[in-house]
């Protein structure tokens, strides 16, 4: 790789670290009054998709994935959204180390509280 490729690419990838940057921002901004960051809505969102019905439930180790946090992160994430009440975890009754993470009412309420804020959000960093 010729170094105007190598710089190019490292351009793109600091643009892209950028947009990701002002995005967070933006929906954190958005949804700090309702006591959520970004990282926050993005663990209920894959929650509220995953799991169109109350009672059904998410393994925590399909989120982790899905989500730009370290499991022991998104396992302290999970415990305040469950501390909160927005979340309930239980065990995996056919795997003891398996644990499942499910909306609670309150949680899936808040989440479609939020949901437009954060899209709009999304529309003026992204420009759509």
């Amino acid at each position: 790789m010729g170094a105007k490729t190598g710089a190019r690419l490292e351009e793109r990838w600091r643009d892209i670290l950028a947009v990701h940057a002002r995005t967070l921002g933006e929906i954190d901004r958005a949804l700090h009054s309702y006591g959520l960051g970004a990282s926050d809505f993005e663990v209920l969102d894959l929650l509220a998709t995953a799991t169109p019905r109350d009672g059904e439930q998410c393994r925590v180790q399909n989120l982790v994935g899905r989500v730009h946090l370290s499991q022991s992160a998104l396992s302290r994430l999970i415990a305040r959204l469950e501390k909160d009440g927005l979340v309930e975890r239980s065990l995996c009754l056919e795997d003891r180390r398996g644990v499942f993470v499910g909306l609670t009412g309150k949680g899936r309420e808040l989440h479609g509280e939020v949901l437009p804020l954060q899209r709009a959000a999304l529309a003026r960093t992204l420009g759509e």
